[in-house]
């Protein structure tokens, strides 16, 4: 706080995006005198949703990189707002903080959480899941992302329908139909989904979030078993907000 109670902030933040979290961190941050926000996304997708002010496209080059950026362009502060299963991303930010001195905190939407009726299956990675599935269905809904398909890509035996905002790259299963669709998602559409194609068991990530949420309604109405891919820990000694606005507390903090 300034001496007269006004909230102070950064001078210039640097958000690790590509998340809705991140669009709606930028866009909070919009317009605050005397700030700039520059946001960076990977380039992971082909047509990304940019948020608005500043934004850089690609990576840094290792944390050794980011680090040297933070200091070049002098960041005073680093919010992880990427995807809660960019690990190496928040990693590396977590050493390039380390490294500078700048404050870090990551912005990480909840988890899913079960609820009554659902049949979860909870797996370490996306090669336990593919372990597991043949016991569970023959008709797969993977909606874990198209750069985990190739952990399924040995399971001859089953149909997948992926979906994902861009085409997913070999190596891919034999037997496989690639839905082009960005969320967020309906529950009419999700039932309609899992109905169309038959799916018998559908894998995701604990991703967290709204948008993609429906399909674990549309999952428990139909008694289809959900195998949920664990996302990976938060880097140690990295303080968490669980949304927008208490990430803006935080960098709202006395100095």
């Amino acid at each position: 706080m300034t001496r007269d109670g006004r909230s102070r902030l950064p001078a210039h933040v640097l958000v690790l995006g590509g998340t809705t979290e991140g669009r709606a961190l930028a866009a909070a941050l919009d317009g605050r005198p005397g700030l700039r926000v520059t946001s960076s996304l990977a380039g992971r997708v082909a047509r990304p949703r940019l948020p608005v002010g500043d934004v850089r496209i690609g990576g840094f080059g290792g944390p050794d990189g980011l680090a040297a950026w933070l200091r070049a362009e002098a960041v005073d502060a680093v919010v992880d707002a990427t995807h809660p299963f960019a690990a190496g991303m928040s990693h590396n930010a977590a050493l390039a903080a380390a490294a500078t001195g700048v404050p870090l905190l990551v912005l990480r939407r909840p988890g899913f959480a079960p609820v009554a009726g659902d049949r979860w299956h909870r797996v370490p990675s996306l090669a336990a899941a593919a372990e597991l599935l043949p016991g569970l269905g023959r008709r797969v809904f993977l909606s874990s992302g198209r750069q985990g398909i190739a952990a399924f890509a040995h399971l001859d035996r089953l149909h997948f329908l992926s979906r994902s905002v861009d085409p997913p790259e070999p190596p891919l299963p034999a037997s496989l139909d690639v839905l082009l669709d960005r969320g967020p998602f309906t529950l009419d559409g999700e039932r309609a989904l899992l109905r169309e194609h038959r799916i018998d068991v559908v894998v995701t990530k604990d991703s967290g979030g709204a948008a993609t949420a429906p399909k674990l309604t549309a999952a428990r109405e139909l008694g289809l078993p959900v195998v949920v891919v664990e996302r990976p820990p938060v880097p140690d000694g990295v303080p968490v907000a669980p949304d927008v606005e208490q990430a803006v507390r935080w960098l709202e903090r006395p100095a």
